[in-house]
């Protein structure tokens, strides 16, 4: 009878939809920034609104959970997803960040695939998040993203590699190595979250 003693309140539920399709959001402006660089067109003030978007969906999930007795999932998933959204985001801005301070000229082919990569994870994700309320049919999700990742890897392996084989100056060889590292992270950290949502639907099944 353990379904009978949670709590209806959908609000920690409703809080990740909405850090779901932030990172969607992001994502998707660092991609179009990535393939319109070097005319910005303000998408770099974009992508800081989603970052102060996702700091503000961090703060009011560990506040509601710091705030409410009886969770609907595991209080260490929630804080643990939670910081993995905001993660998502905080990479991306800091991709975006990159291609400013570093004076970028012009964005090379892997960096586009690794945002397109990126897009499509947060999506999965977002999907992901805005069914968990079920606990069901959520392993599609998961499995995508870590197909999704394990591409990413591939494609960041192939930009470091090709880095070393052109003959670039050593100055932009550090900073697309920057650059290349924090897309992967980001998209490591969709597929952390997407463990977390494995882990959620183990739990309650």
């Amino acid at each position: 009878m353990r379904f009978s003693l949670l709590p209806k309140d959908s609000t920690f539920f409703d809080l990740f939809n909405e850090g779901g399709r932030n990172t969607v959001r992001a994502a998707t402006i660092l991609d179009e920034m990535m393939g319109t660089w070097p005319d910005d067109k303000g998408l770099a003030r974009e992508i800081l609104l989603t970052e102060q978007e996702g700091d503000r969906l961090t703060h009011d999930i560990i506040k509601r959970l710091n705030s409410t007795f009886v969770t609907p999932i595991d209080r260490e998933d929630i804080y643990g997803l939670a910081t993995k959204l905001d993660d998502v985001v905080d990479y991306i801005e800091e991709a975006a960040d990159f291609l400013g301070l570093y004076k970028i000229e012009a964005p090379m082919s892997q960096a586009l695939e690794l945002t397109s990569i990126l897009v499509a994870s947060c999506e999965q994700l977002a999907a992901g998040l805005e069914n968990l309320s079920s606990f069901k049919d959520l392993d599609k999700y998961w499995i995508e993203i870590h197909r999704l990742e394990n591409e990413g890897d591939r494609v960041s392996r192939d930009a470091v590699a090709s880095l070393f084989s052109d003959g670039i100056d050593p100055m932009v060889v550090i900073r697309w190595k920057d650059i290349f590292a924090v897309l992967e992270k980001a998209i490591d950290a969709t597929e952390t979250a997407a463990h977390i949502l494995e882990g959620i639907v183990i739990k309650n099944s």
